[in-house]
């Protein structure tokens, strides 16, 4: 089994109190996920509370959005959120999200990491790619995305 770890950070000119609110919330991703525009037609689920522990998320796609769900594990506002990411298509996998966000100058350092492990066919599809590179843009355009959101500029 092998593991990998993605991870990005983004200095936001905004306090904590403003950016955690637009995490925190599924229902606020669609202002910020570099996949919410992956698939026009996908459809989306939310349940539990609208905010916080036990938030969950599931979404079901064409092939490039595939399918999973996303639920909120843990929350120290406004300075951590962790994620249970769960894919079921086109591969089954588990990967734990966290977002952390910690005060610097005169904004916040958003951190979003993502691990997981690699079985079966899974290690077999990590021989031939990175995942740092294959999600890594992905976050990067999250995160201007986010900071546009919060800001109104990137």
């Amino acid at each position: 089994m092998s593991t990998f770890s993605v991870t990005r950070s983004r200095l936001i000119p905004a306090p904590a109190e403003a950016i955690y609110p637009l995490v925190i919330g599924f229902r606020e991703w669609p202002k910020w996920s570099p996949w919410e525009t992956v698939d026009p037609t996908m459809k989306r689920n939310y349940d539990g509370p609208v905010s916080g522990v036990g938030a969950t998320y599931t979404w079901k796609g064409n092939g490039k959005a595939g399918a999973g769900a996303m639920e909120i594990t843990e929350a120290a506002e406004p300075s951590r959120i962790a994620i249970r990411l769960e894919f079921t298509k086109p591969m089954k996998a588990l990967n734990p999200i966290t977002f952390t966000f910690v005060p610097e100058g005169g904004g916040t350092r958003v951190t979003w990491s993502m691990t997981g492990e690699s079985k079966g066919m899974g290690r077999v599809f990590m021989l031939f790619m990175n995942m740092d590179k294959l999600v890594g843009g992905d976050f990067e355009k999250g995160l201007a995305q986010l900071q546009a959101a919060v800001t109104g500029k990137e």
